[in-house]
């Protein structure tokens, strides 16, 4: 039986998902593409081998999310747009009975706050709906929290801790640029980090922690630091983790550049006037930074993402596993015109939808989930079928600059 999907959003990430659904004609039948743009959706439309319908839509305006909804009549709906926008997008679903799918949670617009409560709330509304909304659906958070659910559903009785590892060792060859969307990669980099150590969280300066992991696949030593992200607090909430932290690869060069514009102001989320017009600097910023989108044809390399789990083994030993993906960026633009980090996050989604379409006894549950409360074997098969295989590893050595 093949479904419905409208997929919001026309960035680097909606072209993967686009792509990706439209090779599975059996579950997915009819697409919509929609964004504030129309011809950025019919200029993805047209790479594909088959037909789909596009559409202007204000994802900020909840009448017009509705009215596009109760017109196409999907069943659920993709949310690849800005997190910003997941609450406008969530209540549109609710009023019109839809199901829904996003990659990244919540946050406002005026405070670089991203946290999963505001969109948590949302669970008896859509428990009452019959409706299920499952959350973070990309891979980090996406992919990452099943790695978590299916270690502890397979090897381990008691997490301990949990290093979530991820890598971009790509190079697009850009002075300075960032691989998903600017103004979200800039507030995130920029924030203090935390990490969750023995019930609390401890807050860190921006990138103030830092090691050197050798990554697999001959990619081999980079700098990782460590920040905070949002699976984070879903994971730690739902399983009972002593020390759970988020590391993230960046080159010297990405440093000095990000430096310098924290420095002079260009990171700000607060208006400024300028020349009697009220301007929000790294708004302004993204204006002059290279599309995420449009670096795919240049970016060579390969993405390294995974889980470093140490703990108890079902056995009641001790046990270190480390669980990961390896994706090459010119293989993900072959295939769907998009470099690697558009496709880990991309691929994911269509996942969770196929799950939810073909699978409703685990993947439709009425109300508001974590990917990682559901069960991870399916997702888990998925990610090998479509694009993303993983690899198990069971380290003799500790985590650098851990005893």
């Amino acid at each position: 039986m093949s479904h419905r999907v409208l997929i919001i959003g026309a960035g680097g990430v909606g072209r993967v998902v686009v792509h990706k659904c439209a090779q599975l004609p059996e579950v997915f039948g009819e697409i919509m593409l929609a964004s504030r743009t129309k011809s950025k959706c019919d200029a993805i439309a047209a790479e594909l081998k088959r037909p789909i319908q596009t559409a202007a839509v204000d994802a900020d305006n909840v009448p017009e999310l509705v009215k596009l909804l109760k017109e196409f009549k999907p069943e659920v709906v993709i949310n690849v747009a800005l997190p910003y926008q997941d609450l406008t997008i969530m209540d549109a679903c609710l009023e019109a009975g839809v199901h829904y799918i996003d990659t990244a949670n919540y946050e406002p617009r005026d405070v670089a706050k991203f946290e999963y409560h505001w969109q948590w709330a949302y669970q008896e509304k859509f428990k009452a709906a019959g409706l299920t909304a499952l959350l973070g659906c990309g891979f980090d958070p996406g992919v990452t929290n099943v790695y978590t659910a299916y270690a502890m559903k397979h090897h381990f009785s008691k997490i301990d801790t949990l290093d979530i590892i991820d890598c971009n060792a790509g190079d697009h060859g850009k002075a300075f640029a960032t691989n998903f969307n600017p103004e979200i990669n800039l507030r995130e980099v920029t924030a203090n980090g935390r990490y969750w150590q023995d019930g609390k969280w401890v807050e860190t300066k921006p990138l103030e922690i830092k090691r050197s992991f050798d990554f697999p696949d001959g990619i081999g030593p980079k700098n990782i630091y460590c920040l905070y992200h949002e699976e984070l607090e879903s994971l730690v909430k739902h399983f009972d983790i002593r020390r759970a932290r988020f590391w993230m690869t960046f080159g010297d060069n990405y440093i000095k550049h990000m430096e310098v514009l924290v420095n002079v102001g260009m990171t700000r989320i607060d208006p400024v006037v300028h020349k009697g017009v009220e301007i929000i600097p790294i708004e302004f910023l993204k204006t002059l930074l290279p599309e995420p989108g449009t670096l795919g044809p240049d970016t060579k390399g390969k993405t390294c993402i995974g889980n470093w789990i140490e703990g108890t083994g079902k056995d009641g030993k001790f046990k270190r596993y480390y669980v990961y993906n390896i994706k090459d960026h010119e293989d993900c633009y072959a295939e769907t015109n998009s470099q690697g980090v558009s496709y880990t996050t991309g691929v994911p989604a269509m996942i969770a939808a196929r799950q939810l379409l073909t699978n409703p006894s685990e993947y439709r549950q009425p109300g508001v989930w974590n990917v990682e409360q559901l069960n991870p074997d399916p997702f888990m098969e998925d990610l090998n079928k479509y694009g993303l295989p993983w690899v198990e590893t069971y380290p003799t050595e500790p985590l650098p600059g851990e005893k």
